[in-house]
């Protein structure tokens, strides 16, 4: 029996109810074995995995875009991949998409006692304080009881590597774990590069992705020290990649695997000035 606190009812939105409901029918059709699909069918929660993380990005993707009809969009297809995995597990008798509302929902209210509770804050850091307060409790465990390493570990396996870098990295720093200065991590970072070539003439492939990880995590930490996130960087980056590459096609009289190195090579550099270019254009005009 819940012991949550009931919030007070709010606007009831007959329309949105109804949307959802037809979802969920839809969904049912779907995986249903009279008539269903036969792709559907044969999706396991483990199938799904990929989809939901894909669905997952490309709802970020259309929030940093601005486009309204493409967030609305998107957040449908992440919507789907959650009634999706809680038909299947209701088929099985795990649980069903009524559980999986009212534990968000009782989560929420126990997670925000100043909110439907008698509980007073006054700020921000207060409110995180006693959310992992409350969640350590509801775990058996107190904020005390935890060992640092066990809340790292969470962050590994939660976040996608880059942001996990970052965040363990920051939080080893909070401790003390971290270099005087900003060139300590420059002499790290060529430390590591000198291992990972040792390893590469030297070693098997198991110490070559070590020293690659080794690598990686001292640039997410170099930028850390100058205030710069990895995983947007690496983005920004592909999309560069993937817009000096449109260009090249552009260019091209026939297909890209027709040209000699070199030749793609002099395309690569015209679409990189004419991009740079434009990018230039663009500023002045909104200065």
């Amino acid at each position: 029996m819940s012991t949550a606190q009931t919030p007070e009812p709010a606007a009831f939105d007959s329309a949105t109810l109804t949307a959802l409901q037809k979802l969920i029918e839809v969904v049912a059709k779907l995986r249903s074995p009279d008539g269903g699909c036969p792709w559907d069918l044969e999706q396991t929660p483990q199938t799904l995995i990929p989809y939901v993380i894909e669905e997952a990005y490309e709802v970020v993707d259309a929030i940093r875009s601005g486009d309204k009809k493409a967030i609305a969009e998107e957040l449908g297809d992440l919507l789907l991949q959650v009634v999706l995995q809680a038909q299947i597990a209701s088929e099985s008798g795990d649980f069903t998409m009524a559980e999986v509302a009212t534990g968000i929902t009782e989560k929420l209210i126990r997670r925000h006692p100043h909110v439907f509770g008698d509980v007073e804050v006054n700020s921000v850091d207060e409110v995180r304080q006693n959310w992992e307060e409350i969640k350590a409790t509801e775990k058996g465990e107190t904020t005390e009881s935890q060992t640092f390493s066990s809340k790292l570990s969470r962050y590994a396996k939660t976040l996608p590597p880059l942001m996990a870098g970052m965040k363990i990295s920051e939080k080893a720093a909070g401790v003390g774990f971290e270099w005087e200065n900003v060139e300590g991590v420059w002499e790290k970072f060529q430390e590591e590069l000198g291992e990972f070539k040792y390893a590469l003439e030297h070693e098997d492939k198991a110490h070559q992705q070590a020293e690659l990880g080794d690598i990686l995590f001292v640039l997410i930490n170099l930028g850390r020290w100058y205030d710069l996130d990895p995983a947007e960087a690496l983005q920004e980056t592909n999309l560069r990649f993937i817009q000096r590459f449109s260009k090249m096609e552009v260019f091209a009289e026939r297909p890209l695997t027709d040209y000699s190195l070199d030749e793609l090579e002099a395309m690569w550099q015209k679409a990189k000035a004419q991009l740079a270019k434009q990018k230039q254009e663009r500023d002045n005009s909104d200065e």
